[in-house]
């Protein structure tokens, strides 16, 4: 094992007081991929073993987001919230993935709600520090995509000028 893995208790995975699992690396880069694998298959198996723990689930997002699997990723957060609605650390990390994405009117939406959620200083501070950071980049001209039209017409269009491209084409 590499020294960027550190061991968290004696079962390395179990939820301490409803507390969120120390993530067992200091440095994401670091992590050698196999290592970080065989974690997230701990990760899988205890979230089997455990379905109604949010901060197993939540750990196994980050996990999915260190591993680059942004769809597994989206998947653990959104259960994780699903289990425990008013999980301030499944929120914040759902929300944090949205921000790392450039969705940043929907991550703005969800830092939001992990501020609603925040029990104490500590974690309202996280909240409103990740809050500044996307508003930061949304007034810096990082163009914010929305998928919000529907694409019909410019697929109709485009559509009828392949035929018609094909047709002239055909026609010499």
């Amino acid at each position: 094992m590499s020294t960027a893995l550190v061991s968290n208790t004696a079962t390395r995975l179990e939820p301490r007081g409803g507390a969120l699992p120390s993530v067992p690396w200091r440095d994401p880069h670091s992590v050698a991929p196999g290592e970080l694998t065989a974690y997230i298959q701990e990760l899988e198996a205890a979230c089997l073993a455990n379905p109604q723990s949010a901060d197993l689930r939540t750990c196994l997002g980050m996990a999915h987001a260190v591993n680059y699997d942004v769809y597994k990723s989206m998947d653990a957060l959104e259960d994780a919230r699903r289990v425990d609605p008013d999980n301030f650390w499944a929120q914040l990390k759902y929300a944090e993935l949205h921000y790392r994405l450039r969705a940043l009117n929907r991550a703005e939406e969800e830092t939001r709600k992990a501020a609603d959620l925040a029990i104490n200083p500590f974690q309202l501070a996280i909240a409103r520090k990740q809050m500044q950071d996307i508003r930061t980049l949304k007034h810096s001209c990082i163009r914010n995509v929305e998928w919000t039209k529907p694409l019909t017409t410019p697929t109709i269009v485009f559509s009828v000028m392949m035929a018609l491209l094909f047709v002239a084409m055909m026609w010499k």
